[in-house]
C-alpha cells in the first residue's frame, strides 16, 4: 500500500498499488487554464501533482498501461515533450515565526538559481521567481510549468495571528501574482490547498485561474471511488473480511460507513478517503487513521470564537453556494473552513433555492470530531476521554444512568 508515497515516479518504479488517475492529467493539460484544487488534507493532492511533474517531464516509462499512454501517443503530435518544472511544495515546512516564509521561498529559490545558471540574490522573492521562469524558458526554449503544493500552508497555520498572517499575505500575494505576469512564459500552472483565501493575488489578480475543486467532471480527481475500491482492491477486501471474520459484502458495507461519503459536487458519487483505506488495508483493521494525523487545533478555536453549535455538524447545516467561495480572515463562521478541511461535506442540494445541506461525510469523521471536541468541552483530559465514554454508555446499558 502506497502509505505516505507522494512521489509517483517512485510508486511506479517500487511495486505500489496506484489507481490510475492520469485521465485527469491529460484531460487538464488540454484545457491550458491556470488552474487550482482544493481538497482536504491526504487527500492525494500531492500525488496527483507529482503525476503532472513526471508527465512535464517526458518520463514515458512510469505511464505503461495506463490510460495516459495511450491518450498522448493517440492524440499528440509531438508526445512526450518536455518541458522545464518548478514544483514547489509548502506543505513541508512548519511557519511559525516571521522569517520561516521568506527562508522557505529563498531556499527553494536558490535550488533553482543554481539549476539555471542565475547569480544567488538578495532580492524581493517575487522579482527572484520572475528572473528564474524567465530562465528556464531561456535555457531550454519551452514554456515552463509551474506547481505549488498546500498554497496556504503558510496562512494556515498562522489564523490565530492577524499580524503575522498579513505579514504573510502580503508576501504571497506578491509572489503568487508573478503567474499572472509572467503568462507568456508559462505552459501549465496548477496549484493545490485545502482552503481558498481571498485577497491573495492567485484569486484577486489571477482572474483566469480555474477552480476545478467543484466541477462534476473532476470530482473523482482524488480519493477513491466506490468502482475504483472494487476493481482495485478486491484481494486486501477479501484479507481483510477473513482477519475481521466477517464477509467480503459485511467488509464492504463497513468500509462505506466509515470511511466513504465525501461530495465535492452535488449530484456526484461519494469518495472514499484514501489514506484511511490504504492503512485499513496494511494493517488488516479499521480505525480512524485519517482523524489521528491531526486536526487543526486553529478550528476549535475558531468555533469557540464564533459560538458555533456544533449540534448542526451531526443535523445538518443548510449553506448557500457562498460557503465554497473564497475565505477570509474575518469570517464569523468556520463552516466554509469545516467543509473545505473535510470535516463537513455536501450530503443534498436543493435545485430549487440553491441551498446546501452539509455533515459529517462518514463515521470516521463523526465519531473522531466528537472525541477530539470533548476535551475542550468537557475539560476531560484527552487520555481519559474514552474511559468516561465507555463507562458512561455501560452505566447506560445497564440502567444505572437514568
Amino acid at each position: 500500500m502506497p502509505i505516505g508515497i507522494q512521489s509517483f515516479e517512485k510508486l511506479r518504479n517500487e511495486g505500489y498499488v496506484y489507481v490510475d488517475k492520469t485521465q485527469y492529467v491529460w484531460s487538464l493539460v488540454q484545457n491550458g487554464n491556470p488552474i487550482f484544487l482544493s481538497r482536504p488534507r491526504r487527500f492525494g493532492k500531492s500525488l496527483f501533482l507529482s503525476t503532472l511533474e513526471a508527465y512535464f517531464l517526458g518520463k514515458k516509462e512510469l505511464f505503461s498501461g495506463l490510460a495516459l499512454e495511450t491518450l498522448e501517443e493517440q492524440n499528440t503530435k509531438e508526445p512526450w515533450t518536455v518541458y522545464p518544472v518548478l514544483h514547489m511544495d509548502l506543505n513541508s515546512k512548519k511557519y511559525d515565526d516571521p522569517s520561516s516564509l521568506n527562508k522557505m521561498l529563498s531556499a527553494q529559490l536558490d535550488e533553482w538559481e543554481k539549476k539555471y545558471n542565475l547569480p544567488q540574490s538578495d532580492k524581493d522573492p517575487e522579482l527572484r521567481f520572475t528572473a528564474v521562469i524567465r530562465a528556464a524558458h531561456e535555457a531550454t526554449g519551452r514554456q515552463v510549468a509551474v506547481l505549488v503544493d498546500e498554497y496556504d500552508k503558510p496562512l494556515i497555520e498562522v489564523l490565530d495571528n492577524e499580524a503575522l498572517y498579513e505579514d504573510y499575505r502580503k508576501t504571497l500575494k506578491a509572489f503568487y501574482g508573478v503567474l499572472k505576469s509572467e503568462d507568456a512564459h508559462l505552459k501549465f500552472v496548477f496549484l493545490t490547498g485545502v482552503t481558498k483565501f481571498s485577497q491573495v493575488s492567485v484569486f484577486s489578480d489571477l482572474n483566469q485561474l480555474r477552480d476545478i475543486s467543484m466541477e462534476e467532471k473532476y470530482a473523482a480527481v482524488c480519493g477513491i471511488s466506490e468502482d475504483e475500491l472494487a476493481s482495485s482492491f478486491k484481494p486486501e477486501i477479501a484479507a481483510l473480511a477473513q482477519k475481521t471474520g466477517g464477509t467480503e459484502a459485511e467488509v464492504a458495507e463497513k468500509l462505506r460507513r466509515t470511511y466513504d461519503g465525501y461530495h465535492f459536487c452535488e449530484d456526484t458519487p461519494g469518495m472514499y478517503n484514501p489514506f484511511s483505506l490504504l492503512n485499513t488495508f496494511e494493517k488488516l483493521k479499521f480505525n480512524y487513521y485519517w482523524f489521528q494525523t491531526g486536526t487543526p487545533t486553529f478550528l476549535v478555536k475558531l468555533m469557540a470564537k464564533t459560538d458555533f453549535d456544533l449540534a448542526s455538524m451531526a443535523t445538518g447545516i443548510e449553506a448557500s453556494d457562498t460557503v465554497f467561495m473564497e475565505y477570509r480572515f474575518d469570517m464569523d463562521t468556520p463552516v466554509p473552513l469545516l467543509y473545505q478541511s473535510g470535516y463537513l461535506t455536501i450530503k443534498d442540494y436543493n435545485k430549487e433555492f440553491g441551498i446546501y445541506t452539509l455533515a459529517f461525510p462518514n463515521e470516521e469523521v463523526r465519531y473522531g470530531f466528537m472525541n477530539f471536541l470533548l476535551p475542550h468541552e468537557t475539560g476531560i483530559p484527552a487520555p481519559e476521554t474514552a474511559f468516561y465514554i465507555g463507562k458512561f454508555v455501560t452505566d447506560l446499558r445497564t440502567g444505572a444512568v437514568l
